[in-house]
């Protein structure tokens, strides 16, 4: 067994497993990809083993907290993730700081007899190295930006891409989110912005550089979420690849893509409020007139006409720099055989 070390966090990968043995709400926050969330501390004891700190100080908080260390990790110890690990089975674990709770586990299993590894400065190191990974790694990819107009079916694309084996970006994906006022998945909440960031660096990270990575074009914003700075204005620079296809198509697709909003027609007509200032009060008063009666064709057809075709060419003339010169795939329809037409199509040009 090799001597206690300093993991970097770009050596992660040399390891078997990576645990993390923060509480279970830091762990949801965000974590390295991948990682096995075994607390050494749950939630309601780290908020207890804290009063007891601030209340009767250092030695109260670390005999207690210490009581309740050692019946996690024993539980642990028995746990699937660790009961029939083989000798010579390598974790690394991180807490916050590369402290205590990593420190504790890490020195138990390797009494143990498993050559356990503590990560450098805990999660805090890994933060860090994700802002550096977005920083250098973003102005080394050859970006191609697919944009078009609502409805034209540009995630579906992406995901026939990836079918193909190009690579992909899937910003929307990543963010839960498809980027649109309506555009929120239902019943499933969007990532912290940290974890938001951590799928793109570990995106960004499995990239070859020498191979174009395909992006649909988003706004800085995909929901409560920001897209990093340094990616948003390297997608500004980019080529832009253009899917083009009939309103009547978009139409089509948007009522199949979106027929879920119709499942709560109260939620979809709220929504529909924030446009007021935008278009005017008596057109949203009947814009959410129609989601409450369920008029999906009607309603979609007119945000197309007066508030998302209206802004689209205005906007992305504005937004991505290489607009002029964009590059058109043509589509009849959407359906999945057109979508792989399209996508065959954007491979294609280069």
């Amino acid at each position: 067994m090799s001597q206690p070390r300093p993991v970097r966090p770009e050596d992660r990968h040399a390891f078997d497993t990576v645990i993390d043995a923060r509480s279970p709400s830091e762990f949801a926050l965000d974590h390295i990809p991948g990682a096995i969330n075994c607390p050494v501390l749950d939630d309601e004891e780290r908020r207890i083993v804290g009063t007891l700190y601030h209340q009767q100080g250092a030695f109260e908080a670390r005999r207690v907290g210490g009581a309740m260390v050692a019946a996690n990790l024993a539980r642990h110890l028995q746990s699937p993730v660790m009961a029939e690990r083989p000798i010579k089975w390598k974790p690394l674990v991180y807490c916050w700081r590369g402290g205590l709770r990593s420190g504790s586990m890490v020195q138990w299993m390797r009494l143990v007899g498993w050559d356990a590894q503590q990560l450098a400065g805990g999660y805090k190191s890994f933060r860090k190295h994700v802002v550096t990974q977005i920083d250098q790694l973003v102005p080394a990819i050859q970006l191609r930006v697919i944009v078009g107009a609502t409805g034209s079916a540009k995630t579906r694309v992406l995901e026939a891409l990836t079918r193909r084996g190009a690579q992909v970006l899937d910003l929307e994906a990543a963010a839960c989110h498809k980027g649109s006022l309506l555009g929120a998945w239902p019943g499933v909440p969007q990532p912290s912005q940290k974890q938001f960031e951590t799928r793109i660096a570990a995106a960004l990270e499995a990239c070859d550089p020498t191979r174009p990575l395909y992006v649909e074009g988003e706004s800085p914003r995909i929901g409560r979420l920001s897209v990093p700075q340094p990616l948003v204005e390297r997608m500004r620079a980019a080529d832009c690849i253009e899917i083009r296809a009939t309103p009547e198509a978009r139409l089509a697709y948007l009522l199949t893509d979106y027929a879920y909003l119709g499942d709560d027609r109260e939620a979809l007509a709220e929504r529909l409020g924030a446009l007021k200032e935008m278009q005017g009060k008596e057109t949203v008063q009947r814009w959410q007139q129609w989601a409450r009666e369920g008029a999906l064709p009607l309603l979609f057809a007119e945000l197309m006409a007066l508030h998302y075709d209206p802004h689209y060419e205005r906007s992305q003339a504005k937004h991505f720099h290489a607009w002029a010169t964009r590059r058109s795939v043509e589509v009849g329809a959407l359906g999945a055989a057109d979508i792989d037409a399209a996508a065959e199509a954007v491979l294609a040009l280069g």
